[in-house]
């Protein structure tokens, strides 16, 4: 009899976690949200590097931003980069937005992304600075809503959850529900028991004195995780940290196993890193890891399937 519920209880605390989740984020997508129109000049800035078959459409969603006053600017590191071509003809097809280039291979330090962005920042017009990755793609209401909370001056960066509703093969649905079972319900029960003192890569609104309040971009050159230590220092400076309920979409290209369990062990040791005491908890609140130890504990066992 012991040895036959020895599994449920193994995976009770991963049960709890995933309840207390559920609440968590059914009170964050109830609240009541601030109504504004509040719509200051933006900049975005895009590091980018390759291409491939959604990259235009990618970027052709930032144009057509239901926004009066924005611009985006990418920034490559090489002159033969085969992104180049897509963005010229962007500027092209959408002549009345304002769009930059800035090609700069300088090494400020072992991210390169954060060089990108280094290189690019003094081109930024506007004092809202917004990082998104070059994978993603938003609705045309995706300025108005990351860029609302703003209104309220202690308000450093917003940031946003991202999803994707299009996968290419076993490997990349995989990770695709990793998105929406694993982080999303992290990143709730954080914000509800801490609030949030870290970012999301795929969107971040920044306020431009908070930015410089931490050094700018070259305070992030060092670290893999540029996107938590983004939110961290803006946290620990005195700004809030927001999470937008708009939700981006992460676009996926087709990619094999390894290459994704390569990625997902660098964002396993990136948060080990980041976030050691998240990090050592997993086993609760990656109910995957809590299924295969009740399986083991119980032998495999009926009772344990």
């Amino acid at each position: 009899m012991t040895a036959a519920i020895v599994p449920y209880i193994v995976i009770l605390p991963s049960l709890l976690f995933g309840a207390i989740s559920l609440l968590c984020g059914r009170a964050f997508f109830r609240r009541e949200k601030m109504k504004t129109d509040f719509v200051p000049p933006v900049t975005i800035l895009k590091p980018v590097k390759g291409m491939d078959a959604d990259s235009f459409e990618n970027f052709a969603s930032f144009c057509r931003q239901n926004y009066p006053r924005y611009q985006i600017v990418f920034a490559a590191a090489s002159s033969t980069d085969p992104v180049l071509p897509v963005i010229e003809r962007l500027r092209a097809d959408f002549p009345d937005r304002d769009i930059d280039l800035v090609v700069d291979g300088r090494i400020h330090g072992p991210n390169y992304k954060v060089c990108n962005l280094i290189n690019a920042y003094p081109v930024a017009k506007h004092d809202i600075i917004i990082v998104c990755d070059s994978d993603i793609r938003v609705g045309k209401n995706y300025l108005r809503e990351v860029c609302a909370p703003f209104a309220d001056p202690g308000v450093g960066l917003v940031t946003s959850l991202y999803r994707t509703s299009s996968v290419h093969g076993a490997a990349t649905a995989i990770e695709a529900m990793g998105f929406t079972s694993e982080m999303v319900p992290n990143v709730m029960v954080a914000l509800k028991l801490e609030g949030l003192s870290f970012a999301l890569g795929a969107s971040m609104a920044v306020r431009r004195c908070a930015l410089e309040g931490i050094g700018g971009f070259a305070s992030l050159t060092d670290y893999l995780a540029d996107d938590y230590h983004l939110g961290n220092k803006i946290h620990r400076i005195g700004y809030r940290v927001e999470l937008s309920d708009y939700f981006v979409e992460s676009v996926m290209h087709r990619e094999s196993l390894a290459a994704v369990l390569s990625r997902q062990l660098r964002w396993a040791r990136t948060m080990r890193a980041s976030r050691p005491v998240g990090y050592f908890t997993s086993g609760i609140n990656q109910p995957f890891l809590a299924v295969c130890l009740a399986l083991a504990v119980s032998g495999c066992s009926a009772a344990g399937i």
